[in-house]
């Protein structure tokens, strides 16, 4: 039996139940982990320190932890832990609810001046949702966009299709739901009910039906057993009637139950009792967690362990399947609204003679009610323009018309051709959403092309292995970092990464402010005597100082600095300035030494914070092309970095391009970092060493997108 990592609508349902206790809780911190983990560190006043988890990575579940098995705080809180510890600072929790019969747990905050909501779906690739009051997202972990649904920050946020909820239906639609069925009763159960496998089988065990008994073959005796069997787990759950039990095999964890599984009595486990559900929760996901750990029980000994290509290549064939079903949305939306916009034309006399009639109403105050009493008269006169009204609405000064074989909302302000004429953008909007989706496509298809041609990599590199005969050179032989199976993390904090930096391909060191209080630091501190200054040629850019000694070494006058370097600083100066944010993808830029900056104005003018005085004479970079690289480095350190592509590519063993586009900074970060996770085997390594904030710390302000 495959021991579970994730929890199943029953467990949501019985979990939701003994959270409702620590209602009233005031919030302390959030903190996000690289894994997927959101810990909420909360307090209540009867219980003390509350530490609730919930993870949205390899094991999909939420429960309340111990204190002593909660992990170390991140260094860096990520920008979604702090957006989490804004929004909630001062609240407390509200309310504690699952989303019909689904796995998706609702977690309500709430202070004097606002309300927020938690959204963990604990299904599929797991995401969380941040919502405001009116359920428009916040912020996301990964943003979906799919034909069925979006999550996307500042959209509303759509749940997944409601599943059939078999705790609360009554017995006629209880019995619909198998005899729309053409397979056996535990299928059934477990897909048209929507219990899975486990409580399938458990259901029948407990109702003494035969698990598989064909659906033709079943009567009404069967389905009122059945009945009355998720009746009385309906009924225990709801009253937190609850007996956790956790189940053990040969020492290792195999399950954990709201309620002792009679399915298991036959099997030789070890059976371990619970007081609440939470607890029996954190012991087996503390347990399982433990066990996963390298040098733990479920560790291999040697060898490499193969990556489940074939898992990744279905994911994204699925993928590539729902972004095209969303193409063809687009372009049947966008032919919907050019269709309304020419039936306007086409039947330009009708309405203009509406749009005129309900104006000159509006005009003498002719209440809204009245204008749409007198159309429902004109219809039964048969009156042409009456009959083609559908709708009005007077709280948003539009008629619904039907004109030729589409129904379109007009503003009566408008007139016929301003109405068209917004149809027809509404319809280029809509194409440009399909030219993205067709973008997203065609990303889908290379990390598609690239997974496959791993994967012949990988079965190559085996049968190298099986063939090798032991004869070997001297050589060194160079380690294929992104086929191994685990790398080892290899990091230290540096002084400069408080900055933005990379290294030349020469080996010197560029930093460059994020801000103006980064750009004041960095012309009073750390640009010494022999160190160049570069600035783009733009507003709104970061003060970038080469450096050619450290912060402690005395300044060296004979040190010669390439022009490959100096032009590697120009375009960083550039490429992280305005010109980037503005679309543009090139700029000028220019170069001085460190006694031309000064932070003494001009007599009569004035330098604004982060600002400067450049005297003398200036070298120009001119059209500096923008472009950025992110990649990760395994030897001698692990870690993310980022800058002009050509030093980033010769240190990183993986990087990725990009330029400007339609992605914002958290979407763009979110793409890289799903591309290094299928580029590298170890995908636990990572979301180690390059989460999404970490990638997003090397982009450029504004939009951007990968280059092919």
């Amino acid at each position: 039996m495959d021991r579970k990592r994730e929890l199943t609508s029953v467990d949501i349902a019985a979990l939701v139940g003994e959270l409702g206790a620590y209602e009233g809780a005031g919030f302390g911190k959030a903190y996000l982990y690289e894994d997927g983990l959101l810990r909420l560190k909360l307090r209540h006043y009867e219980r003390g320190r509350v530490e609730l988890l919930v993870d949205t990575g390899e094991t999909k579940h939420a429960r309340v932890a111990s204190p002593d098995r909660v992990p170390p705080a991140p260094e860096r809180p990520p920008n979604f832990a702090m957006m989490l510890r804004n929004r909630l600072a001062g609240a407390e929790l509200a309310a504690v609810e699952q989303f019909e019969f689904d796995r998706i747990l609702r977690l309500r905050f709430e202070r004097e001046d606002d309300s927020t909501t938690v959204v963990a779906e604990l299904f599929g690739d797991g995401n969380i949702a941040v919502l405001d009051g009116a359920g428009e997202v916040v912020d996301c972990l990964d943003t979906v966009r799919l034909k069925s649904r979006t999550v996307a920050p500042g959209a509303q946020y759509e749940y997944p299709d409601a599943r059939f909820n078999p705790l609360s239906v009554d017995f006629e639609g209880f019995r619909a739901r198998f005899e729309q069925s053409d397979t056996d009763v535990v299928q059934t159960i477990a897909t048209q009910l929507n219990f899975g496998g486990t409580w399938a089988e458990e259901l029948c065990t407990r109702a003494g039906v035969e698990k598989t008994l064909p659906i033709d073959e079943a009567d009404d005796e069967v389905y009122r057993t059945l009945y009355s069997t998720v009746g009385d787990l309906a009924e225990r759950l709801q009253a937190g009637d609850l007996d956790p039990r956790l189940y053990r095999d040969d020492d290792r964890v195999a399950d954990v139950t709201p309620v002792p599984m009679a399915e298991y009595e036959a099997e030789d486990w070890a059976v371990e009792p619970f007081d609440r559900f939470t607890e029996a929760l954190d012991e087996y996901f503390h347990a399982l967690a433990t066990e996963d750990e390298p040098g733990g029980e479920e560790a291999e000994s040697g060898g490499r362990d193969r990556p489940d290509f074939e898992a990744e290549i279905e994911k994204q064939q699925r993928i590539i399947d729902q972004q095209e079903g969303a193409i063809e949305n687009f372009e049947e939306e966008a032919r919907a609204h050019r269709e309304r916009a020419e039936a306007l034309y086409a039947n330009y006399d009708l309405v203009d003679e509406l749009l005129t009639t309900v104006r000159e109403a509006r005009a003498e105050e002719v209440p809204w009610e009245e204008i749409e009493a007198r159309f429902e008269e004109g219809r039964e006169q048969g009156i042409p323009a009456a009959e083609a009204v559908r709708q009005v609405d007077g709280s948003e000064g539009t008629v619904t018309v039907a004109v030729g074989d589409h129904e379109a909302t007009l503003r009566v302000k408008d007139g016929v051709e301003k109405n068209a004429d917004r149809l027809y953008r509404e319809a280029k909007e809509v194409e440009g959403k399909k030219e993205g989706a067709e973008e997203a496509v065609a990303e889908t298809r290379a990390e598609l092309e690239r997974l496959r041609e791993r994967r012949e990599q990988w079965e190559a590199g085996e049968a190298g292995e099986a063939g090798d005969d032991g004869d070997g050179g001297d050589e060194e032989e160079e380690v294929d970092w992104l086929s191994r199976a685990s790398i080892p993390v290899r990091s230290s904090e540096q002084w400069y990464e408080q900055f933005r930096w990379f290294h030349t391909s020469d080996g010197f060191l560029v930093i460059g402010g994020r801000d103006a209080d980064d750009n004041e630091a960095l012309v009073k501190k750390y640009l010494d005597a022999g160190d160049l200054f570069f600035h783009a040629q733009a507003h709104g850019g970061p003060a970038t100082v080469l450096k050619t000694t450290g912060p402690s070494e005395p300044a060296d006058p004979d040190i010669e600095v390439p022009d490959r370097s100096k032009e590697q600083a120009a375009r960083f100066a550039v490429s992280y300035s305005s010109v980037w944010k503005d679309g543009r993808f090139a700029g000028d830029a220019y170069m001085v030494g460190p006694d031309q900056v000064s932070k003494t104005p001009e007599s009569g003018e004035y330098l604004e914070k982060g600002g400067f005085a450049i005297r003398g004479e200036r070298t120009y970079f001119r059209d500096v092309p923008v472009g950025v690289a992110v990649g990760i480095t395994c030897e001698p350190e692990t870690r993310v970095i980022g800058g002009p592509p050509e030093p980033v590519r010769e240190r990183a063993e993986t990087a990725v391009a990009v330029e400007p586009g339609r992605y914002a900074q958290n979407d763009i970060a979110k793409r890289l970092y799903r591309e290094f996770r299928d580029r590298f085997a170890d995908d636990a390594f990572v979301r180690k060493v390059a989460s999404p904030d970490r990638i997003q710390e090397f982009l450029p302000p504004g939009g951007s997108r990968m280059v092919e």
